[in-house]
């Protein structure tokens, strides 16, 4: 059975006010270094740095994920520093040096790092490759040579569901000894797996 109720009007509730109609907020204007290019964006105060680089600057490299700080896919660098840009609001970006994925490569071709995500195999579905990306970048200009450990704890905060993680800590590997010069190959079970 359905039952109908009556309607509502504000004099059934004297007590509440009709809310005054909603003014427009003001955006607000920023200067910041993106990706070595001196920008300016407007935006509502409110906004993210994630928002604000996706949907006020188009440049959707950077991903939405849990909105939380919990899976790393919105990493971007601050500063030289990897923030989670979900947790940064956009207002905070005035004055700074900001890098997303877009901003990575050297020049024409790609940063080891691509390079290598992209011959291992590192990147499965490339939604959390961003994040991972960036923050392996700033570990290796920190740490040129690291160990597996410690490159398993810089990437700590970076979620993947696809890959099983050993195909991203290969590729930041042979980044590595590619960005000291060495003659690096990948393993031959990383690109063909192990023989049985």
């Amino acid at each position: 059975m359905i039952v109908r109720m009556a309607s509502r009007n504000s004099a059934s509730f004297p007590h509440v006010q009709a809310a005054e109609p909603r003014t427009k907020m003001p955006k607000v204007q920023i200067r910041f270094t993106l990706n070595g290019e001196e920008t300016e964006a407007a935006f509502l105060p409110h906004k993210t740095l994630l928002e604000v680089l996706r949907e006020d600057l188009a440049l959707t490299g950077t991903k939405h994920g849990c909105e939380l700080g919990e899976c790393g896919t919105c990493t971007v660098l601050m500063d030289g520093r990897a923030v989670l840009s979900c947790l940064v609001l956009g207002l905070e970006a005035e004055g700074r040096d900001v890098m997303t994925i877009e901003g990575m490569a050297a020049g024409p071709g790609l940063h080891p790092l691509q390079e290598t995500f992209a011959d291992l195999g590192a990147a499965q579905c490339g939604y959390c490759t961003p994040g991972f990306l960036l923050v392996a970048k700033v570990l290796l200009e920190k740490n040129p040579n690291p160990k597996r450990d410690e490159i398993k704890e810089a990437l700590a905060g970076n979620l993947c569901r696809c890959t099983g993680y050993i195909k991203i800590y290969e590729a930041v590997e042979l980044a590595a000894a590619m960005m000291r010069g060495e003659q690096a190959e990948p393993a031959h079970e990383s690109i063909y797996g192990f023989d049985v």
